[in-house]
C-alpha cells in the first residue's frame, strides 16, 4: 500500500484582546476599509468582520441570540388642509399598487387603490415636515 504523505493542519491563530481592539477601532474609522486592514495584518477579512461586528454588538447592548432594538420615532399627526373641491372620482375599477416615498431614513408606503386627493394631502404633509 502506498505511504500517503499528510501534513498536520496548522494550529489556529490567538491574537490578544488588545490587538483586536486596535484593529476594530481603525475599522470603525471613517471610510476604513475592514478588508485592507485585514490584509495588511495577514488576517483573513471574515475574521476581522466578526470582531468588528461582536464589538459593536457588545456596546450597543444587544443580545448575542436577540434582536435589535426597536427605536421609536416621533410622529406628527397634521389636519388635512381643505382643497380645492375635487370632482368626484368615476366609479371605474382603478388599478391597485404601492406607491413608496423615501425620505431620509423613513419609508411611506400606499398601497391599493390611491384617489388624487389622499395622495395631495399626504405628499403636503410630508413637504410640511421635511
Amino acid at each position: 500500500m502506498p505511504r500517503q504523505d499528510t501534513q498536520a493542519k496548522p494550529a489556529r491563530r490567538r491574537y490578544t484582546a488588545g490587538f483586536r481592539r486596535e484593529l476594530v477601532e481603525r475599522c470603525l474609522e471613517p471610510g476604513a476599509s475592514v478588508s485592507g486592514i485585514a490584509l495588511e495584518n495577514g488576517i483573513n477579512a471574515n475574521v476581522v468582520f466578526r470582531w468588528r461586528r461582536e464589538h459593536l454588538r457588545a456596546i450597543s447592548g444587544v443580545a448575542q441570540h436577540g434582536a435589535a432594538k426597536a427605536v421609536l420615532l416621533p410622529v406628527k399627526v397634521a389636519e388635512p388642509t381643505p382643497t380645492e373641491a375635487a370632482p368626484m372620482p368615476s366609479r371605474s375599477p382603478v388599478p391597485t399598487g404601492v406607491i413608496e416615498i423615501d425620505i431620509g431614513a423613513a419609508r411611506v408606503r400606499l398601497r391599493g387603490s390611491i384617489d388624487e386627493a389622499n395622495l395631495r394631502c399626504v405628499l403636503h404633509t410630508l413637504k410640511a415636515i421635511a
